[in-house]
C-alpha cells in the first residue's frame, strides 16, 4: 500500500512525467508546474545507479593493475571524491529547466555545442556497450551453471534480445527510470552484503607483495575518477532538472555526493576484496566467467547474484540511453527523444556483438575509459567557469534558440574561446594519457618522459586536460562571457526568465 507522502506525490506529478507512461519531453524547457522533484528524488535515482554491480567489477579490475589491496583502498576512496563534480553538474538543470547540452549552447555557441554533444553520445553509446556486454556475460556464465554451452548463434540471439529489452525504460522516459532504479536499491543492498560474507574468509590484503609504482598509480587514479563522478557530470542536469528553480544547491550537491560516493566506495572496495582471490576478473571478453569456475562463493549465490545483476544492468543503461537521446536532439537531430533511442539501439548492438566475440572486458574498458578523458576533463572544467563567470545563471529561453536571436549566439554560432580551450585542453590531457593503444611520442610527450624502467609512464590526463581548459578559457572568455552575464542580470531582472508557462510551450 502507498504511503499517505507517496500518494500526494502522485497526484502533483504531471502527465507528461508519470511512471511507465512514454515521456514526451526532450531538451524543450520543463514548464514550472512540472517540476516536481526534491535533491532526495535526484538522489535515490543516483543511489539506484550506485549501488550497482558495475562498479564491483570496477574494483575487481583495479586489482589487475598490480596495485596492494591498500592502494586499491586510497584509489577508490580518492577517485570518488569526483562525484562532488556530478552534483556541481546537477546545479544549473532546476534553473535553466533543460538539459545539459542544451545549457552547454551558452559556453559553446548553438553550433560549436553541437561538437561536443556528438562527444558525449559516443561516450553514452560506449557505456551502453558495456552494460550490454555485462548483461551477455552473466547470461553465458548463468548457462554455463546450468550445462549449457551456448552457440555462436545463441550468442547473437541473446545479445539481440538484451537490446531490445534494453531500450524499454528509456523509451518510456525520466519518471519511469527513476522508479525503477530506486526500487532495484534494496535488494542489491542485501545481495552485497551476503556476497561480502561468503568473500572475507578468501580475501587478503598482502597477495601482491609490492604494488605498483606511482606511475601505475596514477593510471589507476584515472581510471577510477572517470568511471565514477567525472564519468556521470554529463548527465547530471538531463535529471535535476524537473526540480524547481529555489532547489537548495547545497542539498543538490550534498544529496547526490552521499547517493553516490558513499555506496560506490563500498561496492568498489568489495570488489577489490573478491579480486584478491579471483584474480582473472576483467582479463577475457567475459568479465563474470571466473565466477563460473570457483568454489569460494556457492554456486547458488551466484546464479542469484548474475540473475539481478542482469536486472539491474539493463536499468543502468537506461540512464545512458536517457542522456544519449536528449544529447542526440541537442545536436540538432530533430527526432522525439525515444526515437533517438532506438537510434542507440541499433548502433549499440552492432558494438556489443564485435566486443564480445573480440576482445577482454578489461581493455575495452581502459581503452574506452582513455577516449573518454581526453574530451570530458577540459569540458568539465569549461562548463564550470563558463557557469561561475555568469554568476551561477543563465536565460533559459534563450538557450531554447539555436539561430542569431539567441543571445549566447556568439560568432556563427560558436563561441570560439571555449572551442580553442577545449581543443588545448584535449590535447593536454592526451600529452599525459597513459594509454593502451600506442600513441606517438609527439603527441603523448609527459607520459613518455615519465617512463619507469618497464616502460610505462604517469597518467596526469585528468589533472592537465581539466585544468589546461578551464584556465585557457578564462583567460580567452573573461570579457566576453562577463558582458554577457551583464545582460543576463538585465533580462532576468526585467523578468524575462524564460520559465513561464507560456514561454515553455
Amino acid at each position: 500500500m502507498a504511503t499517505a507522502l507517496e500518494t500526494q506525490k502522485q497526484a502533483v506529478l504531471p502527465e507528461t512525467d508519470r511512471a511507465f507512461r512514454i515521456e514526451q519531453h526532450g531538451i524543450d524547457l520543463i514548464p514550472l508546474s512540472e517540476r516536481w522533484a526534491r535533491p532526495r528524488d535526484v538522489a535515490s535515482m543516483w543511489a539506484g545507479a550506485s549501488v550497482q554491480i558495475e562498479y564491483f567489477v570496477y574494483g575487481a579490475i583495479l586489482m589487475t593493475f598490480g596495485f596492494t589491496f591498500a592502494q586499491a583502498v586510497s584509489l577508490i576512496i580518492i577517485g570518488n571524491l569526483s562525484y562532488f563534480l556530478l552534483g556541481l553538474c546537477s546545479l544549473q538543470g532546476p534553473q535553466t529547466g533543460t538539459t545539459v547540452f542544451a545549457i552547454n549552447r551558452a559556453s559553446y555557441g548553438p553550433n560549436g555545442s553541437r561538437g561536443i554533444a556528438f562527444f558525449n553520445w559516443i561516450t553514452q553509446i560506449g557505456f551502453e556497450v558495456e552494460g550490454l556486454i555485462l548483461i551477455v556475460g552473466a547470461g553465458l556464465v548463468l548457462g554455463i551453471k546450468g550445462g549449457i554451452t551456448p552457440t555462436t548463434t545463441e550468442k547473437v540471439l541473446f545479445v539481440i534480445g538484451a537490446v531490445l529489452v534494453q531500450g524499454v525504460l528509456p523509451f518510456l522516459g525520466h519518471a519511469s527510470i527513476v522508479k525503477t532504479l530506486r526500487w532495484l536499491t534494496i535488494p542489491f543492498v542485501v545481495l552485497f552484503v551476503v556476497m561480502l560474507g561468503f568473500a572475507l574468509p578468501h580475501a587478503t590484503t598482502h597477495g601482491v607483495a609490492h604494488g605498483a609504482d606511482w606511475q601505475t598509480y596514477l593510471e589507476g587514479l584515472a581510471f577510477t575518477i572517470t568511471l565514477s563522478g567525472l564519468g556521470w557530470a554529463e548527465c547530471g542536469n538531463d535529471y535535476s532538472r524537473y526540480c524547481p528553480p529555489n532547489t537548495s544547491k547545497r542539498g543538490i550537491v550534498g544529496w547526490v555526493f552521499l547517493a553516490t560516493a558513499v555506496p560506490e566506495i563500498l561496492i568498489m572496495l568489495l570488489g577489490a576484496a573478491v579480486g584478491t582471490f579471483l584474480a582473472n576478473v576483467g582479463k577475457t571478453a567475459n568479465a563474470f566467467l571466473p565466477f563460473a569456475h570457483q568454489s569460494a562463493i556457492p554456486a547458488w549465490f551466484v546464479v542469484v547474484f548474475l540473475l539481478f545483476s542482469i536486472v539491474q544492468l539493463f536499468g543502468i543503461n537506461s540512464i545512458d540511453m536517457y542522456s544519449s537521446g536528449v544529447t542526440l536532439q541537442a545536436m540538432g537531430l530533430r527526432v522525439k527523444r525515444y526515437v533517438a533511442v532506438l537510434i542507440d539501439c541499433v548502433l549499440a548492438l552492432g558494438i556489443t556483438l564485435y566486443a564480445v566475440f573480440d576482445s577482454s572486458f578489461g581493455t575495452f574498458l581502459k581503452d574506452f575509459v582513455d577516449v573518454v578523458i581526453v574530451w570530458i576533463a577540459p569540458w568539465c572544467a569549461i562548463f564550470l567557469v563558463d557557469w561561475a563567470m555568469r554568476r551561477l545563471r543563465y536565460v533559459p529561453e534563450h538557450l531554447q534558440r539555436t539561430d542569431r536571436s539567441s543571445m549566447y549566439y556568439s560568432s556563427n554560432g560558436i563561441s570560439w574561446p571555449a572551442v580553442i580551450a577545449q581543443v588545448v585542453g584535449m590535447y593536454a590531457a592526451i600529452s599525459a594519457l597513459a594509454a593502451t593503444f600506442h600513441l606517438p611520442t609527439w603527441l603523448n610527450p609527459i607520459t613518455y618522459a615519465t617512463r619507469d624502467s618497464y616502460g610505462f609512464g604517469a597518467d596526469f590526463s585528468v589533472f592537465l586536460g581539466f585544468g589546461v581548459g578551464g584556465l585557457l578559457y578564462l583567460a580567452l572568455a573573461w570579457g566576453s562571457v562577463r558582458r554577457q552575464a551583464a545582460r543576463q542580470d538585465e533580462l532576468l531582472g526585467a523578468g524575462t526568465l524564460g520559465l513561464t508557462e507560456a514561454s515553455a510551450r
